[in-house]
């Protein structure tokens, strides 16, 4: 099994655990890592044997590397933070796209293309790759640029570089785009970084929710793909359960063989 596991902090603290028994609980199911965890956590969570396997590399969401007065800012914290990452040990650093506030697609991919293309050398240089986060603009994240995945995909064509790459966030992509696992198999090589939650409602990868998740991780592992795959929902029950339940769901998806079929793919909402 290739995949390596790991969960957002955000998502999962402040739910009847504090910082060690959530820690510890995790490290305890299995998992290798936590990510967009606060720095100042950073010593307790490899306390517990996890690594981090994620940080934000620059602000903001809504502010980010379509607009050229943002770039010289972007620089900055994406220099200081791939040296902090390559320091740390921590392989990735998320990137925001920004809001559209009007600006035509075709605009904002070229735009951010550019300042990708300028941090790039330095990040290839330290073994970091940058990803691109998908998100939804129709619940979570209204008007943010990259919310398609062809966005995302013309982004990292035009700065060709092996440290930019997408974080395909399967929750977002189904909100979005939807037809999964063709997406995953055709464009596998453009994805450095994965999230989950169950669609609707952005909690557990359960049968109360649409994606069907076990075939959705089979075609990921299927690709060859070796790094993490962080779960990124807010949990409707016990915090652990919660945890150990998509822990042994990915577990058992990914050790079993992806037949490789192309019907069964979840629809276009």
């Amino acid at each position: 099994m290739n995949v390596r596991q790991s969960f957002t902090w955000w998502s999962f603290a402040g739910r009847g655990l504090d910082t060690d028994g959530l820690l510890s609980g995790a490290a305890r199911i299995g998992y290798a890592a936590v990510e967009l965890i606060p720095q100042e956590l950073w010593s307790r969570a490899r306390h517990f044997g996890l690594q981090i396997s994620a940080m934000n590399g620059h602000a903001s969401i809504e502010e980010g590397l379509n607009r050229r007065a943002h770039h010289e800012r972007i620089v900055r914290e994406l220099e200081t933070n791939v040296r902090m990452a390559a320091d740390q040990g921590i392989p990735n650093l998320i990137c925001f796209s920004g809001n559209r506030a009007g600006q035509p697609d075709g605009e904002g991919a070229s735009i951010t293309a550019e300042v990708l293309r300028r941090i790039s050398p330095i990040a290839e240089h330290a073994g970091i790759t940058l990803v691109l986060e998908l998100l939804n603009s129709r619940v979570d994240h209204p008007d943010y640029q990259c919310d398609h995945l062809q966005w995302g995909l013309d982004v990292t064509k035009a700065v060709n570089s092996p440290a930019v790459k997408l974080l395909y966030d399967i929750y977002h992509a189904q909100v979005m785009d939807g037809n999964l696992i063709h997406s995953i198999r055709a464009h596998h090589a453009s994805i450095g970084h994965y999230h989950t939650a169950g669609c609707p409602g952005r909690h557990e990868l359960d049968d109360t929710q649409e994606i069907q998740y076990p075939p959705v991780l089979r075609a990921i592992a299927a690709t060859g793909y070796d790094g993490y795959l962080a779960h990124e929902f807010v949990p409707t029950g016990e915090t652990l359960q919660a945890l150990r339940a998509a822990y042994l769901l990915t577990e058992q998806a990914v050790s079993t063989k992806d037949d490789g079929r192309e019907d069964g793919v979840n629809n276009v909402l």
